[in-house]
């Protein structure tokens, strides 16, 4: 079926409909759309010499002449429908405007449906205190009195245990049906001449804060109620019973016990929908906004009881985990952050996996331990928040690492990452610093945590803290010579000592002396020379202060400012040296090197003005570089490509007086 089969149109006549023609005929048309079908059914047709109106018009509208093709077609018909459309809504009369009086009576109208929507709620509120009123009836008269009267008469059930299902209900019972239920009434009775809520919900309000205490032992209720069910048949009995009564509704007591649960939110949530209809004018704004504020503080108040509750049973759980049950929990302690780590022994080069839990009063090293029962881990140290320091270790060998220094312990730890590291240093920070405000004997020293201190010099330790906290000890490998008279170990007749003042590694000669230590429980201990003067108070007239050479600059401390250190492997014709260079940040023009990162005294120094840098193999090792000036070459093996860039790219900066910008 086609456009000829219905409508009995000759072909000639089709290829003269214009787009005019057809859009009258589609979209309803005109009376002389519907006069041309009439005449194309029976066959007439236009002379073909005389000129076509519908023609012309189209004409007109597109400015593209006759129809002559699919695009002219179709722009014509666009053109056509928006000017049609533009008209229409042109000649389209505007909505009759309501005269003056009819508009006055209208907002009438609508300032009572107001008024009604306004009444309504305060209605529902007062209603729903009704029956919210009959249920505390039922918790505290019915519920807890039967309960507590049967708990004394039999002893069937602690009566401590129907207390504390039931809390503070009394009191909140005796405040609605007492207070607000009559207040309430009294308003509602009262509306015509006096109509608003917000005052009367401001004066209740500051109650509301009582429901926190009911909202935080809630959990606690519902686990004492399902464990009596099962341990007293006259307890579950006896709640059965009451449950079965028509004034209970078939409800549980689990059920009624929810609802003061959920009354502040309701009473926020209607007093929001009341100030939606309230007007911005009226007198009750005030009050309302006030006590919405009040409800939404009660509210906040019931939250943190929640919050508070939810943190003391999870403190609780990790208690559990470390066989702490039977410590007293201190509502105040909050787990700050936990994890695991490497502990590193920096004594016997040792590295054991560990688990930290920080507290806001303490830190607990543990270990994990593999038992199906009991605790899953073994407390080995205990390090309290007041007085403790935290640092990051810069050590080359082992990445991540930083220091956890107490009174009685100083432990080394590896976190798995820098950000890892990052976020331990800085939630044990928090932890100090609070601690520290919170503190009223911390009030006349000055925050050392916060300094971040160099823990390993005797420089900066204060007479009165040299002994009063464990030191951290410089590993042995780190050094190579004494760190107080210089002197170079040998396994024979110079063996390494520690000081257990200070940490520091000493020969027999400097470490010949003791004294007795605070952190140690002032039992008496070995420590070096500069330490003993100290602690005891005493003068050591081999102890004058000279003036340094060039060399005796201690390698931990220049590092710590370095713009570049590492190991290196000096190359020499017939032997090769491994030592740990430095370039110092405060003196860029000399590279130190030394046998050990914690040396006191360099071995050589090696002025970088005028050297130049270039790259360099040393058989199949591509890690290598030379330094080279006039006829003096140092040559150098880094361990890794990527450290023999740095290198190269710092000490040809260096060298140029350029900021090496790292």
């Amino acid at each position: 079926m086609n456009f000829k089969t219905v409508f009995r149109v000759p072909e000639s006549m089709i290829r003269r409909l214009s787009v005019h023609d057809m859009i009258s005929k589609f979209e309803g048309g005109s009376l002389e759309g519907k006069e041309w079908l009439q005449k194309v059914q029976l066959g007439e047709q236009k002379p073909s010499s005389a000129p076509d109106p519908a023609s012309e018009s189209y004409r007109e509208l597109t400015d593209y002449g006759p129809v002559g093709g699919a695009n002219c077609q179709w722009r014509g018909l666009q053109s056509f429908r928006r000017r049609s459309c533009t008209k229409r809504l042109i000649q389209r009369a505007a909505p009759p405007t309501l005269p003056e009086p009819l508009m006055e009576e209208e907002e009438g109208l609508h300032k009572v449906r107001n008024d009604e929507k306004l009444y309504k709620i305060a209605n529902e509120l007062l209603e729903t205190e009704k029956a919210y009123v009959s249920r505390l009836h039922l918790l505290d008269q019915v519920f807890f009195s039967e309960l507590l009267k049967e708990a004394r008469a039999s002893g069937a059930f602690p009566e401590d245990v129907v207390r504390q299902i039931f809390s503070n209900i009394s009191s909140i019972h005796q405040f609605h049906s007492l207070f607000l239920l009559p207040e309430l009434q009294r308003r509602m009775d009262e509306w015509g001449e006096n109509p608003g809520i917000g005052d009367v919900l401001q004066k209740v309000a500051p109650f509301l804060k009582m429901y926190g205490e009911y909202v935080k032992a809630f959990d606690r209720a519902t686990e004492l109620i399902n464990t009596w069910m099962e341990k007293s048949p006259r307890f579950e009995e006896l709640v059965l019973e009451i449950q079965k009564r028509e004034e209970s509704g078939n409800l549980t007591l689990q059920h009624h016990m929810l609802e003061p649960v959920q009354r502040v939110p309701r009473y926020e949530m209607l007093l929001k929908d009341y100030l939606r209809k309230l007007p911005e004018d009226s007198p009750d704004r005030e009050g309302a906004e006030k006590s919405l504020e009040i409800i939404f503080e009660a509210a906040k108040h019931s939250n943190e009881a929640i919050a508070d509750m939810e943190r003391l049973e999870k403190l609780w759980e990790v208690y559990s985990t470390l066989g702490l049950e039977g410590e007293m929990v201190d509502p105040s302690n909050r787990l700050l952050r936990e994890g695991p780590l490497i502990k590193i022994s920096f004594r016997h080069n040792t590295r054991k996996d560990s688990h930290l839990f920080l507290f806001s009063n303490m830190l607990l090293y543990c270990v994990p331990r593999f038992s199906l029962t009991g605790a899953k881990f073994l407390i080995k140290h205990r390090l309290d928040i007041e007085g403790m320091q935290v640092k990051e270790l810069n050590a080359a060998v082992i990445p991540h690492c930083f220091l956890v220094s107490g009174t009685t312990r100083t432990l080394e730890f590896q976190a798995r990452s820098q950000t890892d590291m990052e976020a331990w240093i800085k939630a044990c920070g928090n932890a100090i610093e609070r601690n520290e405000k919170n503190s009223e004997s911390f009030k006349s020293k000055s925050a050392t945590s916060s300094q971040n201190q160099e823990l390993q010099q005797v420089s900066v330790l204060e007479s009165q803290e040299l002994g009063t906290r464990a030191p951290q000890w410089i590993r042995d490998s780190l050094v190579s010579m004494c760190m107080r008279c210089g002197d170079t170990f040998n396994a024979l007749i110079r063996r390494r000592h520690h000081c257990r003042a200070c940490g520091h590694v000493v020969c027999w000669k400097c470490s010949d002396f003791k004294a007795p230590l605070q952190y140690d429980d002032n039992k008496v201990n070995r420590v070096c020379r500069a330490c003993y003067n100290l602690l005891v108070g005493q003068a050591d007239g081999q102890e004058k202060e000279r003036k340094k050479g060039i060399l005796e600059k201690e390698a931990g401390e220049v590092s710590e400012r370095s713009l570049m250190c590492s190991f290196l492997t000096l190359v020499d014709r017939p032997s090769r040296t491994r030592g740990w260079f430095v370039i110092a940040r405060d003196e860029p023009l000399i590279l130190y090197m030394y046998a050990a990162p914690q040396d006191v005294k360099a071995q050589i120094t090696i002025p970088l003005l005028g050297y130049r840098v270039k790259p360099h193999s040393v058989g199949d090792n591509k890690c290598a570089f030379q330094l080279s000036q006039s006829k003096q070459v140092f040559t150098f093996l880094a361990e890794s490509e990527e450290l023999r860039d740095r290198w190269a790219e710092v000490i040809n900066r260096v060298a140029n007086g350029e900021e090496p910008g790292l």
